[in-house]
């Protein structure tokens, strides 16, 4: 029964969320056998994604680095965006004892989450940028 569980659990959670995560996210879920494999799929995906995020941070203040101005409001709204990103996952996950309120799930979930908002921002930061490039 708790294997059953465990099975439909991982398989909703990943029907879910194809739609927004990577082929590689998606072939690592498909073959992971365990709650420990699934998660290691969500820190890889999360992972993945925040690398791709920096590098298009970077890119970003390497194209306005002779605007100060610029430079420093676009430092400004990634240090609110951590801010956003972090209180809202502790929005989604409120209650102090996380592994006894959400289960075993718990740590996936966070990194999947984690790596959607990432991918918004790497959304609105790829939008800058091109804002940049003219």
């Amino acid at each position: 029964m708790r294997c059953l569980a465990l099975v439909l659990c991982l398989a909703l959670s990943s029907f879910a969320s194809f739609a927004q995560h990577s082929e590689h996210y998606r072939v690592c879920n498909e073959k992971a056998k365990t709650q420990t494999q699934a998660h290691a799929c969500a820190s890889e995906e999360a992972a993945r994604v925040d690398t791709e995020l920096n590098d298009i941070y970077s890119t970003l203040l390497s194209r306005t680095a002779g605007q100060p101005g610029a430079t420093a409001k676009i430092k400004t709204a990634e240090r609110a965006w951590i801010a956003y990103r972090d209180a809202y996952i502790g929005a989604m996950y409120p209650a102090k004892d996380k592994r006894a309120e959400y289960g075993s799930v718990y740590p996936m979930e966070v990194d999947l989450l984690r790596a959607k908002l990432t991918r918004q921002q790497v959304a609105a930061l790829k939008e800058l940028l091109r804002q940049y490039s003219n």
